[in-house]
């Protein structure tokens, strides 16, 4: 092989299938698919943060909306009773001595 274009062939050719080679170990077809436990455990630790964050999320509404009824009440009754009017005598703001 004296022919550096063939050269070049060879040497694509042997790149090439390296780099498949590479490509195949590397994707590990013959690896099993065994779910790790503690994947298991992370799951099942996420689905019961999920279920506590509803619950959480429900006692949070049903708070807002008992504060709302709360303040709405006590809006209407501020407005059906007016407030009292008080009459305070204060001393004059300014004494005076004579000396």
């Amino acid at each position: 092989m004296t022919s550096h274009t063939g050269r070049l062939y060879a040497l694509a050719f042997a790149l090439v299938v390296f780099f498949l080679a590479w490509a195949a170990v590397a994707a590990r077809p013959w690896a099993t698919s065994t779910v790790d436990p503690r994947l298991k455990t992370l799951a099942v630790r996420e689905a019961q943060l999920r279920a506590e964050a509803k619950l959480v999320n429900q006692i949070v509404a049903q708070r807002a909306q008992l504060a709302r009824l709360s303040r709405n009440r006590q809006l209407a009754s501020a407005a059906a009773a007016p407030a009292p009017v008080r009459i305070v005598n204060l001393p004059p703001l300014t004494i005076t001595r004579t000396s």
